[in-house]
């Protein structure tokens, strides 16, 4: 398959960061000359898959196939920071923030997804309705005769053991 020229020419950096690191060079200093934002974290993977290839760089050609990834660091930044500043706002509406600012769609999903990562979002599941259930309980107040009745008839449904005979049967 015929890459992109800058797909091939960032695989063939990160073979000479993999072959510089091999010579005992600084990581930071590799990074900074060839102009990489590889992560130490992620450097052993890109060995494995570097050896796995038969230590070519088309092995480190990544998968995306010179497609730019959406949500690039700016956009998570000011999206982290726009979230910090108003901690109300939902995915939904800092996915039309998103499309105004940088004219990238993203998903509410993935918004989430990246909220999450730094844990900005909110619990998952629907938000809880407090005004429904608060207004039906004003709307029917129960009196003390009315709660009295309550706990007189609580055991209507649950008789006791002893009224309903089944002493006998706890005996045996």
């Amino acid at each position: 398959m015929t890459h992109p020229p800058a797909v091939i020419e960032k695989a063939q950096r990160l073979e000479r960061l993999l072959l510089r690191l091999e010579e005992d060079e600084p990581l930071e200093q590799v990074r900074v000359d060839l102009g990489l934002s590889v992560e130490t974290e992620d450097i052993a993977r890109l060995q494995a898959k570097y050896e796995a290839g038969g230590r070519s760089w088309e092995a480190l050609i990544d998968g995306r196939h010179g497609h730019p990834q959406k949500a690039h660091s700016a956009l998570r930044e000011w999206m982290y920071e726009r979230k910090r500043e108003d901690e109300s706002l939902t995915a939904g509406e800092l996915a039309v923030e998103i499309e105004e600012q940088f004219q990238v769609e993203l998903s509410i999903g993935h918004i989430n997804y990246l909220l999450r990562k730094v844990e900005l979002a909110g619990p998952r599941g629907r938000p809880y309705r407090r005004g429904e259930e608060d207004e039906e309980s004003e709307a029917t107040p129960t009196s003390e005769a009315q709660s009295d009745e309550l706990i007189d008839n609580g055991g209507t449904f649950f008789p006791r053991s002893s009224e309903a005979g089944d002493e006998d049967q706890r005996g045996r």
